[in-house]
């Protein structure tokens, strides 16, 4: 059985268009604007051709492995081909499983409920939260910053040299920075994990949308990423890899869909016999529309070629940090240096300026969306800003003066979609409030920082 989309006959051009793009924004200063988003870090917005397929298929809404009416029955064969669509996408092996969850937070919290109950976990203090913070039943050694990536694959192998070697051990690691953009050597921990007899889980969630991800090339264990970072909706996640530890552990949720039989007991209790596939850790109606989405988006970007995507991105990358070392007065964030590999996600504070301040006006004045703050990867952050861990950088913190350090940060992130006249437009921003000061002034209204002139217009 197969779905009929009208994009399906489209030809991809670079960037591939994505929802949103001719959203027009009021200005503080008057009149209007394009919006260039350029948080894709964040959440990248959906591409066109995922959405037309999403609105393709909607007709044929269904219930998943629950029916015998052809919706039903086409609407489980799209779910199920769509799992096959991410592995091949992921490069899994034969024997691994493709779990559908709702993010990668909660991927990484699968799997940590699912590690068995005396592993060792080693995770740097660099990753987001999403693979910082599930491990919290399993012994964790938290490894510091390295500053190249040679020093992350020494440490880690000491850290693993040092571990009781006769139980399990894991190791987390991002695949590229949601801070720095910075590459970090995957093949390379991944065989430091296995000399020392350790697995490996791979977040993939800001690595996926820009490189081609290989689970059997690279050799690690798991690979966790977010279908609202690969230009599809919210509400997706995908673990993927070894199956093993997933079929020992129970459910991650316990209901329908992860039982193959239940019976009552004599004695009145219930015996279970809970799914070996990854309907175990799948309990509940599946969102058919995200892994849709997912796969949609696996295809788009396979078709398009990551060879061809990688080669534009660095040219954008290229000109932001070009145009970003013209100002004196910014400082990109890094851990491995300049020549570091990265994808399109840069992170930077501007002396004399509160980073939210900064954020507000490039939107409030440019029509510019970017992040600031401390991008759900406190101790990276900190680390860089040289910060204490006591102090938070908010929007309504006192504005920096010159030669004051900012307690957070601005991020400009970008991909696929995002046209070169963004990037321009960007740099030039970023110039203009440099040279010239704030034109408005800011303060917080609801959470947010906002001119104290010209709101009502926004």
């Amino acid at each position: 059985m197969s779905v009929f989309t009208a994009a399906a006959d489209q030809s991809l051009c670079a960037p591939l268009s994505v929802l949103g793009e001719d959203v027009r924004v009021p200005l503080v200063t008057g009149g209007e604007v394009t919006y260039a988003a350029l948080d894709y870090a964040a959440s990248a917005p959906a591409l066109q051709r995922v959405w037309d397929d999403v609105a393709a298929y909607a007709p044929y809404y269904g219930s998943v492995h629950r029916g015998a009416g052809y919706l039903s029955q086409l609407s489980t064969d799209l779910f199920e081909s769509s799992r096959a669509t991410v592995a091949e996408f992921l490069g899994c092996r034969p024997d691994d499983q493709v779990v559908f969850t709702r993010s990668t937070t909660d991927s990484l919290n699968l799997l940590a409920a699912v590690v068995p109950a005396d592993c060792q976990v080693f995770v740097y203090e660099t990753e987001h939260h999403a693979s910082l913070l599930p491990w919290r039943d399993a012994r964790v050694t938290y490894l510091n910053a390295p500053r190249t990536p040679a020093q992350a694959v020494e440490t880690l192998e000491r850290a693993l040299a040092d571990r009781d070697p006769h139980g399990p051990a894991l190791v987390c690691v991002t695949g590229a920075s949601n801070v720095t953009g910075e590459l970090w050597p995957v093949k390379e921990l991944a065989a430091a994990a296995h000399a020392h007899g350790a697995r490996i889980v791979l977040d993939a969630a800001q690595l996926a949308p820009h490189h081609p991800v290989d689970i059997a090339g690279l050799d690690v264990d798991w690979v966790a990423f977010s279908g609202h970072k690969l230009y599809a909706p919210f509400g997706s996640g995908v673990l993927a890899g070894r199956a093993d530890w997933l079929q020992e552990a129970e459910p991650y949720l316990a209901g329908g869909g992860a039982s193959r039989k239940v019976a009552r007991r004599a004695d009145g209790g219930v015996d279970v016999e809970w799914h070996s596939t990854a309907a175990r850790h799948e309990a509940g109606s599946p969102n058919v529309i995200g892994v849709y989405s997912i796969a949609s988006a696996c295809k788009a970007l396979t078709e398009e070629g990551f060879d061809r995507l990688v080669a534009r991105e660095q040219r954008l990358v290229e000109a932001v940090r070009a145009g970003l070392a013209e100002v004196p007065q910014v400082k990109v964030l890094s851990l491995f240096g300049d020549d570091a590999p990265r994808v399109g996600v840069i992170s930077f504070v501007v002396e004399g300026w509160n980073s939210s301040h900064f954020a507000a006006a490039l939107s409030a004045e440019y029509g510019i969306g970017v992040r600031d703050g401390l991008f759900c990867a406190h101790p990276l952050v900190r680390t860089l800003l040289g910060s204490d861990p006591q102090e938070v950088g908010e929007c309504g913190a006192p504005e920096a003066g010159p030669g004051e350090r900012s307690l957070n940060a601005i991020r400009v992130s970008f991909g696929a979609g995002t046209p070169e006249e963004h990037i321009e437009r960007f740099v030039g921003a970023v110039r203009e409030l440099v040279s010239e000061g704030a034109q408005w002034k800011y303060r917080t209204e609801g959470g947010r920082c906002v001119p104290d002139r010209g709101v009502a217009q926004l």
